[in-house]
C-alpha cells in the first residue's frame, strides 16, 4: 500500500502548520503503507527531521505533477545536493552543511549567489501566507554551471516584526510558509528536480532579541534551532528523482491523506485518477472549501491510520463497527 500525505503550506493547518508538528502523525500513517509521499512542510522542523525511512520527500509542484501522472519518481540511494545561499556564506551555514555530511553521509556542496536570492513574507486578504520572491531566475542560472541532483536553498525571509511577534506569542498562520511554497515552486518548475528551501532566521539575534519566551510546542522546533537547514538537507538526501521513463507512478497510489476543508491541485488530481481521499476532522486550516461527497471524513489521524490498516487487512470499514447492517437486495 502506498499513501500520498499532505500537509498544505501557508493555510494555517492546526497539525503540521507550524514546525514540524505533523511528523508524529507522518510517522503513524508510514506504518501503515509500503511508501508514504509526503512533502517539505510535513516534515521540516528546522534542525529536525524524524521522516521515516519509507518516506518519499518531494517538492509540492513535483507532488501535483506527480499525482497528474506527468512524471515518475525513481527511488535513488543517495542525491548529490547543491546549496544555493547568498553571500556571503555565514559559518554556522557550513557548519550545518559539514554535519549533514558528517551525520547523513550526504554529498553536499555550497554556492554562494552571485545574485541576492530575496524574499518577502506577508499573508493575502484570505489570511493565507503569501509573499514576492526576487532573484531566482539568476539562480537558476548560476546553478546551470554545476552537476548535482538536488537543491537546498538557505535565504532569509523579510517579515514585519509586528507579524513575526503575533504569530509566535498568538500563533495562527506561518507568514513564511507561503513564499517558501511559492520559490521552491517556481525553482522546481525550472531546474526540473527535488527543491527544499530554508529560511535563515536567528530568533536570538535577528531582530528579535527580547524575545525568549516559551512558545507553543508546535513552533518550538524553530526556538532551539540554530541554521534551520538540517531537516531539507536530510529530506533530499534520498528524495525521489524525476523520471518520465519508469519508477513509482501515480497508478501505485491508493490513498490521499489530507486536512478537511482545503481542496487544491493534489485532490483535484487524485480525483481524476480514482484515488481516494481520507479527509482529517481534527487538522482544521483557515480554509472553508467545499469538499466533494467522496471524500472519506474522519475524525483523526489515529482513525486515518486505522482505516488504512482495515483496507490492508481486507475488512471493510463498516465490518468492524457495530451495528453491522444486513446485506443489501438489489
Amino acid at each position: 500500500m502506498n499513501v500520498a500525505f499532505i500537509i498544505p503550506t501557508g493555510i494555517g493547518c492546526d497539525i503540521g502548520g507550524h514546525a514540524g508538528d505533523a511528523n508524529p502523525s507522518v510517522k503513524l500513517i508510514a506504518k501503515c503503507c509500503d511508501k508514504l509521499i509526503t512533502h517539505p512542510n510535513a516534515v521540516n522542523a528546522s534542525d529536525i527531521n524524524e521522516m521515516p525511512e519509507n518516506t518519499l520527500y518531494v517538492e509540492g509542484s513535483i507532488l501535483d505533477r506527480f499525482l497528474r501522472g506527468e512524471i515518475f519518481l525513481k527511488e535513488v540511494f543517495f542525491n548529490k545536493i547543491l546549496l544555493a545561499v547568498n553571500k556571503p556564506v555565514d559559518n554556522l551555514t557550513v557548519n550545518a552543511v559539514n554535519a549533514a555530511r558528517t551525520t547523513i553521509g550526504a554529498d553536499i556542496e555550497i554556492m554562494q549567489l552571485e545574485t541576492p536570492l530575496e524574499m518577502t513574507g506577508f499573508y493575502n486578504k484570505e489570511g493565507k501566507a503569501d509573499g514576492k520572491v526576487t532573484g531566482y531566475l539568476e539562480l537558476v542560472k548560476q546553478a546551470e554551471k554545476f552537476s548535482f541532483e538536488a537543491m537546498a536553498i538557505q535565504s532569509p525571509i523579510k517579515v514585519e516584526l509586528e507579524t513575526k511577534l503575533n504569530y509566535l506569542k498568538n500563533g495562527g498562520v506561518n507568514p513564511w510558509g507561503g513564499i517558501e511554497a511559492i520559490t521552491s515552486k517556481l525553482i522546481a518548475e525550472k531546474m526540473d528536480c527535488q527543491i527544499a528551501h530554508s529560511p535563515y532566521v536567528d530568533w536570538n539575534s535577528y531582530d528579535l532579541e527580547s524575545f525568549n519566551d516559551i512558545v507553543d510546542p508546535r513552533m518550538s522546533a524553530e526556538m532551539v534551532s540554530f541554521c534551520y537547514l538540517h531537516c531539507i538537507l536530510k529530506g533530499l538526501h534520498k528524495a525521489p528523482r524525476i523520471s518520465y521513463e519508469d519508477g513509482l507512478s501515480v497508478d501505485d497510489i491508493n490513498f490521499l491523506i489530507t486536512p478537511i476543508n482545503c481542496y487544491g491541485e493534489p485532490h483535484r488530481a487524485c480525483m481524476a485518477n480514482g484515488i481516494p481521499i481520507i479527509a482529517v476532522r481534527e487538522n482544521k486550516t483557515v480554509l472553508n472549501d467545499e469538499m466533494p461527497e467522496s471524500f472519506i471524513i474522519v475524525d483523526n489521524y489515529l482513525e486515518a491510520a486505522g482505516l488504512l490498516m482495515a483496507y490492508k487487512a481486507g475488512v471493510t470499514r463498516e465490518s468492524v463497527r457495530r451495528p453491522i447492517l444486513s446485506a443489501k437486495i438489489l
